[in-house]
């Protein structure tokens, strides 16, 4: 023997052989074989491909509707959209309209205003010119008055100043003797 490095062992070994249980002469993957070949004849004799098609078909068909209708719905409701864009933007129009109308409306009320507001300040201001040209005729009429007053009491004084008996005769006669021309 050949001389082996330090602290390994020289190893010899036999390979053991296993004995597989067999029936028939059959193995166990062989009956696995033949079970998968069982059902997949199965499979076939009953005919689970065209029953797994059918339904693949069935839900196919089922997918290709719904598609057809969100088709459908998609189409409807691009064409609400445009409805509603154009609504939008008759809406726009119409408001803007409104808005044009309402400014129009605003200067002709303001303009208005602006003349009713001169109207009544020209009226207002006739009727204190008609107040003071009243007040001054009403003073003037008070000062007249005041002035006949005392210009009667100033005749009365100088009449009784100057007045005496003797002219109230006279004064009396000629009041009798023009009642004699009335009768």
């Amino acid at each position: 023997m050949a001389e082996q490095p330090h602290g390994m062992k020289a190893e010899t070994g036999t390979v053991e052989l296993h004995h597989e249980p067999e029936a028939f002469g059959i193995t166990a993957p062989g009956f696995v074989a033949i079970a998968m070949l069982v059902v997949l004849g199965v499979i076939l004799w009953k005919r689970v491909p065209a029953m797994i098609g059918k339904m693949l078909d069935a839900k196919i068909a089922s997918i290709r509707q719904q598609l057809d209708e969100a088709t459908a719905l998609r189409a409807e409701a691009e064409a609400e959209l445009a409805k509603a864009k154009a609504r939008n933007a008759a809406s726009a129009a119409d408001a803007a309209a409104i808005v044009e109308h309402a400014e129009a409306e605003a200067k002709a009320l303001l303009k208005k205003a602006e003349a009713d507001a001169k109207e009544l300040t020209r009226r207002r201001a006739k009727m204190a010119e008609d107040k003071i040209a009243a007040a001054e005729r009403a003073a003037i009429a008070a000062v007249r008055a005041k002035a006949a007053d005392a210009a009667a009491a100033a005749a009365a004084a100088i009449i009784a100043e100057k007045h005496g008996a003797e002219a109230d005769k006279k004064l009396v006669d000629q009041t009798i003797a023009g009642l004699g021309r009335l009768n």
